[in-house]
C-alpha cells in the first residue's frame, strides 16, 4: 500500500495531523458475471479507479464456488492454479477498466475454490470484492467465513443487486473492542477519510466472555485513533447481550442510514470451531448495504 504525506494543521492550541491512510495499490474482484459485468467488477473498478490503485478480476467458474478441497498449498507455493481466460474476456475487462479510469487491469480464471483463491491472492491483494450471492443458500457464510480465515484479506462484500458507491458519504462502524474489530477499522481508514459522517455503533459488552484463554489486554481509544487520522466521528453506545447484537447493529444502521459498514469477523467463543461469530452472521446476511469486514 501506498501513503500520502502528513499534513499537519494548528487550530488554537491543539496540533491536529491529518493524513491520508494506506490507500489499496491492488484491488482484487471476484468476478460472478461478464455480460453484462457483475456488481463487484463496478465496485472494483470505482475503487482502483479513484485510488490509482492495479486491479485484478478472477473468474471462479460457478461449479467450484460451493466446492470444498483438502486444506492443502497450491502446486506452486502462494500461487493458485491462475489461467486466462480466451482473449476476448481478457480485453475486454482491460478496455473495461482503462475506459474508467484504471491505469492497470489483469485478467485470471482460478481453477480452485473461493477460500483457497484468495488465500493464494491475498498475499499479493490488499482489498477483495465479493458479491454476496457468489455462493446461493446455507453455504454462502461458512464458505465465505472460510475464505476470510484463509486470506487474511480485508473484503468489501456487496448485497445482492447493489448498484450504489462503494465510497458513500455515511460509514457506520459496528465496534466491539476486538482485535478484529480494531484491524478493520484500520483496513477502513481510506472510506472513513473520504466521508462526510462517521458514526461508531458501540457495543462493547459487560457480558463475562466464555472465552477463558483470551488474554486481557488494554482497549483502544477508537475516538482517539480515528482523531490521529483526520477522522471525526460520533458514538453511540448500544447496552445489548451478543444474541441481540446482529439486529441491533443493522436497526441502528437503518436509523443513521448509514452506505457502508466496517466491522471485524469474529466468534464470540474462539472455543467454537466456527470463524463468523452469531452477531456477525446475522449481518451478512441480512445487510441491505455493503460491509467492509476483516478477520
Amino acid at each position: 500500500m501506498s501513503a500520502d504525506p502528513a499534513r499537519t494543521m494548528s487550530t488554537g492550541t491543539r496540533t491536529d495531523v491529518r493524513m491520508h491512510s494506506t490507500r489499496p495499490d491492488d484491488v482484487l474482484a471476484l468476478v460472478t458475471s461478464t455480460d453484462p459485468w457483475g456488481p463487484s467488477v463496478d465496485a472494483a473498478i470505482a475503487l482502483a479507479a479513484r485510488w490509482t490503485a492495479n486491479l485484478t478480476g478472477c473468474y471462479i467458474d460457478p461449479s467450484l464456488r460451493h466446492a470444498a478441497e483438502p486444506d492443502r498449498e497450491p502446486e506452486v507455493p502462494g500461487l493458485p492454479r491462475l489461467y486466462d481466460m480466451d482473449h476476448a474476456e481478457r480485453a475486454a475487462f482491460a478496455s473495461h477498466a482503462h475506459d474508467l479510469g484504471v491505469r492497470d487491469a489483469r485478467w485470471v480464471v482460478a481453477r480452485r475454490n473461493i477460500p483457497l483463491t484468495l488465500r493464494a491472492l491475498g498475499a499479493w491483494h490488499d482489498l477483495a470484492v465479493v458479491e454476496r450471492d457468489i455462493v446461493a443458500g446455507d453455504q454462502l457464510l461458512d464458505i465465505l467465513g472460510e475464505a476470510m480465515l484463509a486470506s487474511r484479506m480485508p473484503c468489501l462484500l456487496l448485497p445482492p443487486d447493489w448498484n450504489g458507491s462503494p465510497v458513500p458519504d455515511r460509514v457506520a462502524i459496528g465496534w466491539n473492542g476486538s482485535i478484529e474489530a480494531a484491524r478493520a477499522v484500520h483496513c477502513a481508514l481510506p472510506f472513513l477519510q473520504e466521508a462526510a459522517e462517521v458514526r461508531i455503533i458501540d457495543g462493547q459488552s459487560t457480558y463475562a466472555s466464555d472465552d477463558v484463554t483470551a488474554p486481557v489486554t488494554p482497549r483502544p481509544d477508537l475516538l482517539d485513533y480515528l482523531r490521529r487520522h483526520g477522522v471525526d466521528a460520533k458514538s453511540r453506545h448500544l447496552d445489548i447481550s451478543p444474541q441481540e447484537a446482529g439486529p441491533a447493529l443493522l436497526e441502528e444502521i437503518r436509523r443513521t442510514h448509514a452506505g457502508l459498514l466496517v466491522m471485524g469477523a469474529y466468534s464470540h467463543s474462539c472455543l467454537r470451531e466456527r470463524v463468523l461469530g452469531g452477531a456477525t452472521r446475522h449481518v451478512l446476511k441480512h445487510a441491505h448495504i455493503p460491509v467492509l469486514i476483516h478477520h
